[in-house]
């Protein structure tokens, strides 16, 4: 299994390495994956508070991971480094239409909002950062009063911090309960339990 985390210019620090030392931890102890920071295009990357980043390769679109994650940052203040500038080039939502139903694609914080623009959160089940609730709600997406939501394919989470709590249900979910316990326990973070799993839709039913 192969996890990559999105890089770009304006991107938010925790949003990235908070999930980032979750699953790398969560590898050491035995989970069967690897993890990559990864960008469109090559080059270092300076994040919101002035951290700089180089990637360690490049997305794929032609081979996508199973697992894609999408930090946010610079949304509410309509930053022109950030997610909400990315929104409005357009290059990403582009791509993250493209791995719609090829990848389990991770929105965080506002990360979520570069998910919308690609049209992937409408009528699903979703959240964001709390200042981006009504922008989100504007594109369609049912807004659920959670920390994290599972929507199958589709897995998003609230402010800043709640990246770690993403990455903690990830391993949870495709790794054990046991795994993120340990991984929890390592790092000594107030895990929260309010995780929504949509349930899948049967068919069949009348």
């Amino acid at each position: 299994m192969r996890i990559q985390i999105l890089l770009f210019e304006g991107f938010e620090e925790l949003d990235v390495a908070g999930p980032y030392e979750v699953f790398q931890k969560a590898k050491a102890l035995g989970a069967p994956w690897t993890v990559e920071l990864v960008t469109l295009q090559p080059g270092e990357f300076t994040a919101a508070f002035g951290m700089k980043v180089h990637p360690q390769g490049r997305l794929d679109v032609n081979e996508p991971p199973d697992i894609f994650v999408i930090p946010g940052g610079g949304w509410v203040s309509r930053s022109a480094r950030g997610s909400y500038a990315e929104v409005q080039k357009g290059e990403i939502p582009e791509i993250l239409s493209r791995l719609a139903g090829r990848t389990v694609l991770c929105g965080v914080c506002t990360g979520t909002m570069l998910l919308a623009a690609a049209g992937i959160t409408r009528g699903r089940r979703c959240v964001t950062h709390h200042s981006a609730l009504e922008d989100l709600r504007a594109t369609g997406a049912i807004i659920e009063s959670a920390r994290v939501v599972d929507d199958g394919d589709l897995i998003t989470c609230s402010g800043v911090t709640s990246g770690i709590d993403l990455a903690l249900w990830v391993v949870e979910r495709f790794v054990s309960p046991q795994a993120a316990a340990e991984v929890n326990a390592y790092m000594e973070y107030p895990r929260s339990d309010h995780v929504v799993v949509v349930p899948p839709v049967d068919s069949g039913a009348q």
